[in-house]
């Protein structure tokens, strides 16, 4: 349905974050990874531009697991068999998990570096 209120679009997203927290135990753990970020950042009180890269990483590691989600649970729901290219298709998706997480963690590596172990 386009066009919704604002309103009504905050709650349908919020619905979908809260369905990934009950069905997707990776989301639980990339937020909890989010919030130790955070519990760090506050301890530390880096400059902002380290709280800037960090929470976008956050940011784009949990928004890539949310679709990932949306594609498995679409695929499924479309094509409940296993067909070759819907493998590669949710393949996909997880490797771009993979790459953002990974990506994260670099960067989390370097400020640890640069702020803590200085």
């Amino acid at each position: 349905m386009k066009n919704q209120p604002f309103y009504n679009r905050v709650v349908f997203a919020l619905q979908g974050i809260s369905a990934a927290l009950r069905m997707e135990s990776s989301f639980r753990l990339q937020c909890l990874a989010a919030v130790i970020v955070l519990i760090v950042l506050a301890c530390v009180r880096p400059a902002m531009m380290w709280w800037a890269l960090l929470l976008l990483n956050c940011g784009m590691v949990l928004a890539a697991e949310l679709f990932n989600t949306a594609l498995e649970h679409l695929l499924d729901h479309l094509h409940p068999g296993l067909h070759p290219s819907i493998k590669i298709a949710k393949d996909c998706a997880a490797g771009s998990v993979l790459v953002l997480s990974l990506s994260a963690i670099a960067v989390f590596v370097a400020f640890l570096i640069e702020t803590v172990l200085k």
